[in-house]
């Protein structure tokens, strides 16, 4: 393959299990030196002289890796970085960074940009290899990872440091949308969303008048990224998890194990030996740890959960 069709071809790559690497340097012979290398070890090979041109090879193929010159004419590396990172569909490829400012003000922006290696010029080819086949295969197995959550029937979200999202799943996305609109950037209603899930460990909202979509922080992940976790629950399991979560004393839960049997206060007061006043008091803690305003609603509840109240 000549270095005039590795810079033409515009068409969309085939599926293939080769890995797909795009090289950006404006220096044609270091250009022409990687692409080589890389062919020899089996992968396909997409290269561009510019941001301009690296941004329209991802517009027609994603790639599983970037090797990018930080210092080009234009916009540079660490612009065109920063550009590819806050785009969802392009986030998870890894891009390594490959220049002669080796001072640490430099890394440090590279790392900063998002960035996930960095390389200094005159390069050493095997190393250069070697931690670009590391990088592309940690980052592939993760994606397998995160899509395989919507095979079963889950979706996933991931949050970057500052809380904006790198990436969802297919499943993930097709859920945000039926509940808060095709608008999802910062400010959006989704972004609140799931903002909220990051800082209060969930979220819920509904989906359909049967279903609900809740939203569970899982942690941290590589590079200071958060995970979230979609999946779908009945309308009431957000009240009915929230049970399983609260410490309800042993006299609490007899109470509320009567009040689901449909009995009066009065008949409570009777049946545990205490005063009306207490049992009142009983459930009014009741109601806030369960988070609910009604009997009705704290019957219901508890129906489903406490074996004593069926």
């Amino acid at each position: 393959m000549t270095m005039l069709n590795i810079e033409a071809d515009m068409t969309p790559l085939p599926a293939t299990k080769r890995p797909v690497i795009l090289v950006v340097d404006d220096a044609l012979d270091t250009l022409r030196m990687i692409c080589d290398a890389l062919m020899v070890e089996n992968y396909v090979v997409l290269a561009a002289r510019d941001a301009t041109e690296a941004l329209a090879r991802f517009e027609v193929t994603v790639p599983d890796g970037v090797l990018l010159d930080a210092v080009m004419p234009g916009i540079d590396g660490f612009t065109l970085c920063q550009h590819i990172k806050a785009t969802p569909a392009w986030s998870h490829v890894p891009i390594v960074f490959m220049t002669g400012l080796s001072e640490t003000e430099q890394i440090l922006k590279g790392f900063a940009s998002g960035g996930v290696d960095y390389v200094v010029k005159p390069l050493r080819i095997p190393e250069v290899m070697a931690r670009l086949a590391t990088h592309v295969g940690n980052a592939r197995v993760a994606r397998l990872a995160r899509e395989a959550v919507d095979v079963a029937g889950m979706g996933a979200v991931l949050l970057d440091t500052h809380g904006r999202v790198a990436w969802r799943s297919p499943q993930a996305a097709a859920w945000l949308e039926q509940v808060h609109g095709p608008d999802q950037g910062p400010g959006s209603p989704a972004a609140d969303w799931l903002d909220r899930a990051l800082h209060e460990g969930e979220a819920h909202a509904d989906l359909t008048p049967r279903q609900r979509l809740l939203a569970r922080n899982l942690g941290q992940g590589g590079l200071g990224e958060t995970m979230l976790l979609l999946t779908l629950a009945s309308r009431d399991s957000a009240a009915t998890e929230r049970l399983r979560q609260v410490a309800l004393t042993p006299r609490e839960t007899e109470v509320l194990s009567w009040l689901a049997k449909g009995k009066t206060n009065r008949d409570i007061a009777d049946i545990l030996g205490m005063s009306h006043r207490t049992v009142n008091k009983h459930l009014e803690h009741v109601f806030e740890k369960l988070g609910v305003e009604t009997r009705s609603a704290a019957a219901a509840i508890a129906g489903k959960l406490l074996p004593q109240a069926g």
